[in-house]
C-alpha cells in the first residue's frame, strides 16, 4: 500500500487500519522492542520520582500550556 492510496482513505478507514496494524504487531511472537533511548528516558524519570526531584502538573495545566 502506498502513501497515495492511504491518503485516499477516509480518516475513519485510516484509524481502523492503524488499529488493525497495531493489533497484529502485538500478536507477533517476537514482540516489538522499544528503542534504547526510550528505556533511558523511562529510567531517568523513574530516578527523578524515586529521589523526590520529579515535578508533576495536572492534565489541565498541561493543556493550558499548549493553548498559548
Amino acid at each position: 500500500m502506498t502513501i497515495a492510496e492511504i491518503s485516499k482513505m477516509s480518516v475513519l478507514e485510516r484509524l481502523q487500519t492503524m488499529e488493525a496494524l497495531w493489533d497484529s504487531l502485538t500478536r507477533e511472537p517476537t514482540g516489538v522492542n522499544s528503542p534504547k533511548w526510550h528505556e533511558n528516558i523511562l529510567s531517568d524519570r523513574r530516578e527523578k520520582i524515586e529521589s523526590g526531584n520529579a515535578n508533576f502538573i495536572s492534565l489541565e495545566e498541561l493543556k493550558s500550556k499548549h493553548r498559548k
